[in-house]
């Protein structure tokens, strides 16, 4: 490990341990959400700490070895040392990996909920399925980690699909799991509307916005137009004799959010509202990473929504990750939500890249 890396860690060992001590002073104790706020904090570096513990007790005990292998005579007992010291060797590799990906810095928004929007493209009612179908993976995946999902605005067509839907995620750490799905998933597949079983390519994009809360995106009712009308079912048939469905313009981007699915204006306005917050925020990301990008080229993650990210291929039983060429011959698991080989997948190979950009001295100053 070199010197750089070692006095990082080493402070942030020093940091853990004052925290530690700072939980058991009584007045801190007896202040929940004072005593909360050091947990949280400990617990954030709680890793970090434990690894590089480790990877110090391999370090004597490589040290140990060493000392086995200037003194001893007999050739056995010398063997056995040198495959030990190689396994050592090996496993502070290992550790030492865990812990530049531990320090890399954090993504500030992994924590937070998120608004998924997925929307039909090239393909017409095919492609309408198909954003039924993404929505119910998404759904299936989120019940796994026992995540609660929330319908904000869904456009329903006659034939079970979706024009567009949007909904919210909430959970632990929802946005760190599903913040590389954004952008274009294509399918392949014979539709059942199709006569001649000919294979139909059709696409839908999907975004993932991080939730965001007022205090980050504040949105002045000056520059923000609120229009209501009547919501509608399938095929434009009234589904409601009043006009709760809201229309939210926000006149400085253009940006239209619509939400229709309450009987409610008052909780229509609400969902659109935070559908706005959260495509604000994103905008705003959106511009700081293109700055970034000009600097380095991203491979996993770039957000740009008219990137081919994934190919779904039906005949084949196939799904295709083309960021991180990952190809799995299991989608009728994928699509059931069996969603976490891919997502484990896009994080490593994001952390693989960070890692190779990252000097030095830019690692020294990362946490």
């Amino acid at each position: 490990m070199n010197a750089l890396l070692r006095e990082k860690v080493r402070a942030i060992v020093q940091e853990y341990d004052e925290l530690s001590q700072k939980m058991l002073d009584p007045e801190i104790v007896s202040n929940p959400e004072s005593y909360r706020k050091l947990a949280r904090a400990q617990k954030e570096l709680g890793e970090i700490v434990e690894t590089f513990r480790a990877y110090e007790d391999k370090e004597r005990e490589l040290r140990h070895i060493d000392e086995i292998l200037k003194e001893e005579s007999d050739a056995e007992v010398i063997q056995l040392a040198q495959e030990e010291k190689k396994n050592l060797e090996r496993l502070l590799e290992d550790l030492e990996n865990k812990l530049k990906i531990l320090l890399l810095p954090k993504d500030p928004n992994d924590e937070k909920n998120i608004i998924m929007e997925i929307r039909a493209g090239t393909g017409g009612e095919e492609a309408a399925l198909f954003v039924a179908d993404l929505f119910r993976m998404y759904s299936r995946y989120a019940e796994k980690k026992g995540w609660k999902i929330e319908v904000l605005d869904s456009h329903p067509t006659d034939l079970g699909g979706y024009k567009e839907i949007c909904f919210q995620i909430s959970g632990d750490r929802a946005y760190s799991q599903l913040k590389f799905e954004g952008g274009v998933h294509r399918v392949q597949r014979v539709p059942e509307t199709e006569a001649q079983g000919r294979i139909h390519t059709s696409a839908v994009t999907v975004a993932v916005l991080p939730e965001a809360d007022e205090v980050e995106v504040e949105i002045d009712p000056k520059d923000i137009r609120v229009d209501v009308f009547r919501s509608s079912g399938h095929g434009g048939q009234s589904v409601n004799t009043t006009d709760s469905a809201v229309r939210i313009t926000h006149i400085p981007t253009g940006i239209v959010v619509t939400c229709q699915d309450e009987r409610s204006q008052h909780k229509n306005k609400a969902r659109a509202l935070k559908v706005l917050r959260a495509r604000l925020l994103d905008m705003k990301m959106q511009e700081e990473e293109n700055a970034r990008a000009q600097h380095r080229k991203l491979q996993v993650g770039s957000g740009d929504r008219s990137e081919r990210i994934r190919t779904y291929n039906f005949p084949q039983n196939r799904v295709t990750d083309h960021r991180i060429g990952l190809t799995l011959y299991s989608l009728d698991q994928v699509l059931d939500g069996e969603l976490q080989t891919i997502i484990d997948a896009l994080i490593t190979a994001d952390q693989a890249e960070r890692l190779s950009q990252l000097t030095e001295t830019e690692f020294s100053k990362s946490k």
